[in-house]
């Protein structure tokens, strides 16, 4: 990964059977964006990864996980810094459980950009 001062492609993870991440793409695709995609389905994050992304966003794994997902994945840990970790190992096994889609900017700003407000303020300092 690159380092933090240096600029990066614009990436983001998707599942392409999620609505959230087909309005992401079209809306990148219609600002002329280029950008990277991420199966994340097909092709999971490291745990070093996710805990970058977490780290980036200022978030906790739980603060990402998919509630049913996450249900039907068998994770059922406290959600506290002792089980962090566990978390993101849990979540990197079973990749579904995150939330989507997750757009890192070449600014290494990143962002769980479900809603218009969201993906529009990627688009507005991307464009």
């Amino acid at each position: 990964m690159s380092s933090a001062s240096a600029p990066r492609d614009l990436e983001i993870w998707v599942n392409p059977a999620c609505s959230k991440c087909r309005t992401a793409t079209a809306e990148l695709d219609a600002a002329g964006i280029a950008y990277t995609v991420r199966r994340y389905l097909d092709d999971p994050p490291t745990v070093a990864e996710l805990a970058d992304v977490l780290d980036r966003m200022r978030l906790e794994p739980w603060d990402v996980a998919r509630p049913a997902e996450t249900r039907a994945a068998g994770i059922d840990l406290p959600k506290d810094a002792a089980h962090r970790d566990d978390w993101i190992a849990a979540m990197v096994a079973a990749p579904a459980t995150i939330q989507r889609p997750i757009i890192t900017a070449t600014d290494g700003t990143t962002v769980i950009a479900r809603d218009a407000e969201t993906l529009a303020d990627v688009v507005r300092r991307e464009g």
